[in-house]
């Protein structure tokens, strides 16, 4: 496994991320053993949120830190301030809320990487910066940055940091993926920085070095393998509705094509060219992903040792 770093993060951070929304306290055994393996192969950093699983998800990993008495060996990424039915969070009392109650869950008195889930940008990102930074000040978080935040909004909360002497946001966690997210797949607020209308963020990316932490990064099961164009039309209704909307499009499944042929030619599976395409992008990348078992572990692990050639990304990416 190989490890980058976080500002503000002392340990260090592996470059694949297990996603955890599977994992949820009514199913502790089953989401032990999957932490376990995780862990056992490297992948010592998890991705979380306030809402996952109505909490249940936080309070397993709670669970499972502290049986194992692991704390200082797993990177935990939490985000908060997620918008509900009534109305958007990105409050500094509703920021401060979701972290003292994930901070109950996961039973640890700081999380390592803490996101917001989402921005509004109705709020002065100033007033943002402020709360985050008097957290991190209290020891509660060592490094924080933004869920589906734009790049712009990200420069802006940094220009406000400097400015003030405060600490930067230090990570960023928007879509990216072979795929490009040619909808919101959860409403609007999702930010993706893939395809070609999003040259700009990227090279703002590149420029900065800032990490960043990609949301479905096999485009929600798009390139898991499940998904082919004999059986889509058939299996359209098995298929998650995020999927659906945001990356079942006839551009992606020309990416699909070119990562099929790909895989057959270098004896790989497509998720595994797929999580090889991210991680060989000139960004500073940690792409989060979906395992479900400790053979999916093992095939995303093997994905990551996969060089790729700027030619053949974009061949994949239909620049070529």
């Amino acid at each position: 496994m190989k490890y980058g770093n976080v500002a503000g993060v002392s340990k260090p951070v592996s470059k694949l991320v297990l996603g955890t929304m599977i994992i949820h306290d009514s199913r502790q055994t089953e989401s032990n053993q999957l932490l376990d393996d995780a862990l056992d192969l490297g992948v010592s950093t998890l991705d979380l949120a306030h809402v996952y699983g109505g909490g249940g998800t936080e309070r397993a990993v709670g669970n499972w830190l502290r049986e194992r008495g692991n704390r200082e060996q797993v990177c935990v990424m939490t985000k908060g301030a997620h918008p509900n039915g009534d109305r958007r969070r990105v409050t500094p009392y509703d920021i401060g809320s979701d972290l003292l109650d994930s901070l109950a869950r996961l039973k640890t008195d700081y999380v390592d990487i803490y996101l917001l889930h989402r921005d509004d940008e109705d709020v002065p990102v100033g007033e943002i910066v402020d709360a985050l930074c008097e957290h991190q000040k209290a020891g509660r978080i060592r490094a924080f940055g933004g869920s589906n935040w734009t790049h712009q909004r990200l420069a802006a909360a940094n220009d406000y940091a400097a400015a003030h002497g405060l600490t930067p946001m230090a990570a960023s966690s928007p879509h990216y993926s072979l795929a490009e997210q040619v909808d919101d797949p959860w409403g609007p607020g999702c930010v993706g920085i893939s395809g070609p209308g999003q040259v700009e963020a990227r090279a703002w990316y590149q420029t900065t070095g800032m990490p960043i932490f990609a949301y479905s990064s096999l485009g929600r099961g798009f390139f898991s393998g499940r998904i082919t164009r004999a059986n889509f039309e058939a299996t359209r209704d098995q298929i998650d509705g995020a999927c659906l909307r945001a990356y079942c499009h006839e551009v992606n499944f020309q990416r699909l094509d070119r990562a099929e042929q790909m895989a057959a030619a270098k004896g790989l599976t497509v998720a595994q060219v797929a999580t090889a395409y991210v991680l060989n992008q000139p960004l500073n990348l940690y792409p989060l992903i979906g395992a479900a078992s400790r053979a999916e572990l093992e095939a995303n692990v093997a994905a990551a040792e996969v060089v790729l050639t700027e030619a053949e990304c974009a061949w994949l990416d239909l620049r070529d």
